[in-house]
């Protein structure tokens, strides 16, 4: 698992096949994948079953985080699917942990001025092509953000991403810019390439200062390490996950210490030593 901590940021972390299957819904064992999930909650200090996993659905739905149940101890991984929110992005106004799972789709991983106010997305071919990271956006300056900075993470890239010369050019239709080339000359989608571009351009729509980091970025196809869904259909995902900072709580209000009396002032000159050196300990 790579950790990216960032200076009173967000904690960010993306695994990969080495750290095992995230998802309930892919792999063999269910009931190994939800056990590494608990692992990774601990691994991040989140508390067990706080860490929000969805059930994505190549939609456009952007799911609140804080109104999600936590995963109670002991829920069988059905369950556990079935309390997830069915969306493809989630945001969360009270520092809640987030997490999306990919194998070839791009995670998005948002950020903003306020420690607490945060977003995940994933975006696939569809996604992308349906506006999830624009809806993302409009949601996060409807919350009150003003800046953000979004992290794309490990996915499938342009000189890997083969499709047919109808299909990248019905999504260049769509989105421009989107099209491009294998590496071996034939039709591609170039999705991070794409979702840059889309992002910067909704931000300035929506007259946001966005920063666009590819530090988490990976191809998970070139990449062994990497899960991928063309390579390997049906082997897991990795999780890509943001940790946002809590709110922060006032600081607590102490009692002045109480200042010890001039000798004159005493008004029990007998007492013993240690009675006179109670006066001057704080209460």
């Amino acid at each position: 698992m790579r950790i990216l901590t960032e200076p009173d940021g967000p904690r960010l972390a993306v695994t990969d096949r080495g750290d095992g299957n995230l998802a309930l819904h892919a792999g063999p064992d269910p009931a190994a994948a939800q056990a590494r999930r608990r692992r990774m909650e601990r691994d991040l200090g989140v508390a067990a079953g706080r860490l929000l996993f969805l059930e994505q659905v190549h939609g456009t739905a952007v799911a609140d985080a804080d109104e999600a149940p936590t995963i109670p101890a002991r829920s069988a991984p059905a369950r556990e699917r079935e309390l997830a929110p069915v969306a493809d992005a989630a945001l969360t106004r009270t520092g809640r942990p987030l997490a999306v799972l990919t194998a070839d789709c791009l995670p998005v991983l948002f950020a903003t001025e306020d420690p607490s106010l945060a977003a995940v997305a994933h975006a696939g071919r569809r996604g992308l092509l349906d506006g999830i990271l624009p809806r993302v956006l409009e949601v996060l300056a409807a919350a009150g953000a003003g800046r953000i900075r979004a992290w794309i993470g490990p996915g499938v890239c342009g000189s890997c991403y083969e499709v047919p010369e109808s299909l990248a050019a019905e999504a260049e239709a769509i989105l421009p810019g989107i099209a491009a080339r294998t590496s071996w000359g034939t039709a591609s989608l170039d999705l991070p390439g794409a979702a840059r571009t889309q992002l910067t351009a909704t931000a300035e729509r929506l007259g946001l200062r966005l920063e666009v980091s590819a530090e988490l970025s990976a191809c998970t196809l070139e990449d062994p390490g990497q899960f991928s869904h063309r390579r390997a259909p049906g082997e897991g995902r990795l999780a890509a996950i943001l940790v946002p900072q809590p709110p922060s709580e006032p600081p607590a209000r102490t009692k002045p210490q109480a200042q010890p009396r001039p000798d004159d002032e005493d008004p029990a000159p007998h007492r013993d030593d240690h009675e006179q050196q109670r006066g001057g300990h704080r209460r």
